[in-house]
């Protein structure tokens, strides 16, 4: 099995090598990055209340004519990304090229929250429109409080 992570408990569905995507309804084969995506959504539905009609796992991104895809997007009711979640491996270091990966993504999809976890570490970033900046916060912002900061984003 993979490593406890720096989540709360959570009921992951494995079975035969498989996991449990809540959000696509389907399953997929269990590797460690998908462990944590998996965990990563519960966390953010069960802890901090996101919606989980507006999250999207493996969310299409058109980059440089490459079709990539970008491992939890949170959509607004305008179907706009406001948050954009890059999950890797518990094994993998995050780093500063592991954050210019959701950077890239985020020139396409102008998230105002960028998220970054292996499971075990976690940073989060808020673009702030106002002051026109990348501002790192301790902590993971629950829906509420994540709505809040976009409405004062954008008055």
């Amino acid at each position: 099995m993979y490593p406890k992570l720096n989540l709360p408990d959570s009921d992951v569905r494995v079975k035969d090598g498989q996991i449990w995507d809540r959000l696509r309804k389907k399953w997929y084969k269990s590797t460690p990055e998908e462990w944590v995506r998996q965990n990563f959504i519960n966390y953010l539905i069960e802890s901090k209340k996101y919606p989980e009609g507006r999250l999207v796992s493996e969310h299409l991104v058109k980059y440089n004519g490459m079709n990539k895809r970008c491992d939890i997007a949170l959509f607004n009711q305008e179907l706009k990304v406001d948050a954009i979640v890059e999950c890797k491996a518990p094994k993998v270091e995050l780093t500063q090229d592991t954050f210019y990966q959701i950077a890239r993504y985020n020139k396409v999809l102008n998230a105002s929250l960028l998220i970054l976890t292996n499971g075990l570490h976690h940073y989060c970033a808020f673009v702030d429109l106002k002051k026109k900046e990348l501002r790192f916060l301790t902590e993971i912002p629950d829906f509420q409080t994540l709505e809040s900061m976009l409405r004062d984003n954008l008055s």
